[in-house]
């Protein structure tokens, strides 16, 4: 299952969660093609917020706080074959964890102490790539042991080469 904010602009155009270059980062990161990720029998792909939230100055806005109220819990019971939950970004990291005190950086980097079903991941998004480079050992440490468990749990069928 993974879990993210609401689709931006591109996503909410074409009417799927990440057709943009931040999906296309995050299926680089997984190891897995288009078909795989948009697979159902795959992935889950239950955003914070199912409508883009609008432009705010530093990019798009929070996913809206009463969607994920409606309708979260009801989804979540039906998923009942969750072997490894993504928590990409922060609003879906405070949800899911009740609004940690720990910086994103820190949870992401405390990827042992929920492994193997629960993995912290920051946005894809372009606009986070200056702080993907100040922190190399997401890409180099935690990306690959995720690409790991999801080759494990898929199958070797189902991952790019």
């Amino acid at each position: 299952m993974l879990i993210s904010q609401a689709p931006g602009t591109a996503a909410h155009r074409s009417g799927m969660p990440f057709n943009d270059p931040s999906g296309e980062r995050l299926r680089r990161w997984l190891g897995v093609s288009s078909e795989s990720f948009y697979n159902p029998a795959h992935f889950s792909l239950l955003p914070m917020g199912f409508c883009y939230p609008g432009k705010g100055k530093g990019g798009d806005l929070p996913p809206r706080p009463e969607c994920a109220k409606l309708w979260r819990s009801q989804l979540l019971a039906q998923l009942t074959n969750v072997q490894l939950t993504l928590l990409v970004g922060a609003h879906a990291v405070n949800w899911h964890l009740l609004k940690p005190k720990e910086s994103l950086s820190d949870l992401v980097a405390d990827w042992r102490s929920r492994w193997p079903d629960t993995v912290v991941l920051p946005h894809p998004s372009p606009r986070n790539t200056y702080w993907l480079r100040q922190r190399p050992w997401i890409e180099d440490t935690v990306v690959p042991m995720v690409r790991e468990r999801i080759a494990e749990l898929l199958g070797s069928s189902s991952i790019r080469p």
